[in-house]
């Protein structure tokens, strides 16, 4: 089990990756349907209720309305989600703060379809 260390006191953003991280990747091309992946429910509900969720993916307009209701009826929490980004690596860049020399960016490289089982916050 890898944990997830937080700062305490503070809020914090989370940019998550739709396919082959929450959900099982393509499925909805595939199989027609989307597959949420393991401990992805126990996982969300784990994030404090004062942080905000983006969820990001390079799926295209037209497939929204479909992933928007399968979040929905999963209840899978979110602020807001980003679609149609091109396909390859994310990069996130944030500052250290001076007090505490605390780092603000986490980076966490999931294995493919193997959903968030393996992670608690």
């Amino acid at each position: 089990m890898k944990k997830i260390k937080l700062s305490k006191n503070l809020t914090h953003t989370w940019f998550i990756d739709l396919d082959g991280t929450i959900l099982k990747h393509n499925a909805y091309k595939t199989e027609k349907k989307d597959i949420l992946l393991s401990g992805v429910k126990k996982f969300f509900k784990k994030i404090p209720k004062k942080d905000k969720i983006i969820l990001v993916t390079s799926r295209k307009k037209n497939y929204l309305k479909m992933t928007l209701s399968f979040l929905k009826k999963n209840k899978i929490r979110f602020n807001q989600i980003i679609h149609n980004l091109p396909y390859g690596e994310r990069i996130l860049i944030n500052d250290i703060k001076p007090k505490k020399n605390l780092k603000t960016a986490i980076s966490i490289n999931v294995k493919r379809n193997s959903g968030l089982i393996n992670y608690k916050i």
